[in-house]
C-alpha cells in the first residue's frame, strides 16, 4: 500500500458527495440520548504514517462512541490475560445482531465473540476483576486518552445514565452469561463499567489517532511506543474485519475490506495496514446497527488509493 499525495483532495471531495447524499439512515433510538442527535452531521479523519492528518466535515465534534470501545478494552484484557481470554469469548461471527441472546443460549453462555454485545461485556469482566468499578472505567479512560494524546476525552454521563436505565437486553445477557460462569464479578460492577466504556465521547480526529497503533504493528509511529505486539495486533484486526460489524460485517468487508469497528453512535475506525488509521462519523445507522454513510465514505476512500487489503 503506497501513500497518496492526493489524500487532502479525496477527503474533501468524499465529504462532498456525502453532503449531497438525502439517505442518511436512522439514528439509534433504542438510547434515549443518542435519538436527539442531529443526523445531518459527518466527520472523516485520515492519519497516515507520517502523522499527517486529512479531515473534513464534523471532524472535531466528539460523539458517543459506543461500540468502537470494544476494540480498546479487548486490547487491555488481552494484556492482562493474554489468550485466557478465548475460554470465555469465542472468535467467530455471530450472524445475528449484536444483542441477540438465542445464540448466547444455544452455545452455553459462551458469546461468538468480543464485539457482539454479549462478548464485550465479558471482556469487560476481566477488566473489572482487577479492579473497583470506578478504577476500572478511570483505566479505560485513561487507556483512550493516553493513545489519542488527548486528556480531554470525558465520558459522557448522560448517556451513560441513559443506557444503564434502558439497558435491560443487556443486563438478560450478562445475568445469562453469569449462570454459566462466563461472568466472574458481580453483573451490577461489570454492566456499570460496560456502559460508562460504551459512553465515552470521542472526535474522528482523536479515534483516528487512538487507533493508529492497530495501522502500524501495534505500536504508535509517533513515538515508538509498542501497544501491543505486531501478532496481537494483527489478530485484533482480523477480527474487526470477520466481526466488526455485527451481522453486517462480511458486507463491510466485501464493500470495503479493511479491518474496521462500528458503533451506534454512528462512528466507524478503520486501518490500512502500515498505511493509515481512518475514523468517519455520521449518526444515521443501516439496519445491521452501522453508519450509512460513514461506509459509503470508507468505500469510496479505498476505491481511490487502493487500500482494500484485498488488493486494489
Amino acid at each position: 500500500m503506497s501513500s497518496n499525495p492526493c489524500l487532502a483532495s479525496v477527503v474533501a471531495e468524499i465529504a462532498d458527495e456525502v453532503g449531497r447524499m438525502t439517505e442518511r439512515g436512522d439514528v439509534a433510538r433504542y438510547i434515549p440520548e443518542l435519538a436527539h442527535v442531529d443526523p445531518r452531521q459527518f466527520g472523516m479523519v485520515v492519519v497516515d504514517a507520517d502523522g499527517r492528518v486529512f479531515a473534513a466535515g464534523d471532524s472535531d465534534t466528539p460523539f458517543s462512541i459506543q461500540s468502537i470501545s470494544k476494540v480498546f478494552t479487548l486490547t487491555m484484557a488481552l494484556g492482562m490475560i493474554g489468550d485466557r481470554l478465548w475460554q470465555r469469548v469465542g472468535r467467530e461471527p455471530s450472524g445475528n445482531p449484536f444483542n441477540s441472546i438465542v445464540q448466547l443460549e444455544l452455545e452455553h453462555g459462551v458469546p461468538r465473540n468480543p464485539f457482539i454485545n454479549a462478548g464485550a461485556i465479558a471482556v469487560t469482566d476481566v477488566i473489572v476483576a482487577s479492579h473497583q468499578p470506578r478504577e476500572a472505567i478511570g483505566e479505560i479512560l485513561r487507556f483512550l486518552q493516553s493513545l489519542a494524546a488527548d486528556r480531554r476525552i470525558v465520558i459522557d454521563k448522560t448517556v451513560a445514565d441513559s443506557e444503564k436505565r434502558t439497558g435491560f437486553r443487556n443486563t438478560a445477557l450478562a445475568n445469562y452469561m453469569k449462570s454459566f460462569g462466563v461472568i466472574e464479578r458481580p453483573v451490577e460492577f461489570t454492566l456499570g463499567v460496560y456502559f460508562h466504556q460504551c459512553a465515552i465521547a470521542m472526535s474522528c480526529r482523536q479515534l483516528a489517532t487512538a487507533a493508529r497503533y492497530l495501522a502500524f504493528g501495534g505500536a504508535d509511529p509517533a513515538t515508538g511506543r509498542a501497544v501491543v505486539t505486531s501478532e496481537r495486533a494483527r489478530r485484533i484486526n482480523a477480527l474487526m474485519l470477520t466481526c466488526g460489524h455485527y451481522d453486517g460485517s462480511g458486507d463491510f468487508a466485501y464493500k470495503v475490506g479493511l479491518p474496521g469497528k462500528s458503533g451506534v453512535g454512528g462512528g466507524i475506525i478503520a486501518v490500512a495496514p502500515n498505511t493509515a488509521s481512518i475514523a468517519v462519523w455520521s449518526p444515521g445507522l443501516d439496519r445491521a446497527g452501522n453508519s450509512l454513510l460513514g461506509q459509503f465514505a470508507l468505500e469510496r476512500l479505498v476505491k481511490r488509493t487502493g487500500w482494500s487489503i484485498f488488493g486494489p
